[in-house]
């Protein structure tokens, strides 16, 4: 599966869990838990990538996988806080996509105007 399709069924799925019960879902609980419990859970699996990716550094293939792991974490739980704000997966590629044949300082310093 590609990861455009990953990340179009995994969206679809929580967006399915928005109307499922909490105690049956996790997703489901923290929709239910509001904007602030989704933006903790981002923000700990951001700390969780950053730790793995120190330990990854001049660990083996154990860290690494970790630190695929932990991304996955934080890619999931990015994935829910867009859905609970009424944004897709497809609204950051296109953000991406517009930045393709722009140099880095260029891109920032147009958000910066």
């Amino acid at each position: 599966m590609s990861g455009n399709n990953t990340l179009a069924q995994l969206e679809a799925t929580l967006e399915a869990r928005k109307s499922a019960a909490p105690e049956e879902s996790y997703v489901a609980s923290l929709y239910q838990s509001g904007l602030n419990k989704i933006l903790e859970k981002v923000g700990e699996e951001a700390i969780e990538v950053i730790l793995a990716a120190r330990d990854a550094e001049n660990g083996g293939a154990e860290q690494r996988r970790e630190v695929v792991a932990e991304t996955a974490d934080l890619w999931f739980h990015s994935m829910v806080m867009l859905c609970s704000l009424g944004l897709s997966q497809g609204d950051v590629l296109a953000e991406l996509k517009k930045r393709f044949n722009m140099s880095g300082h260029e891109e920032k310093s147009s958000r910066e105007a």
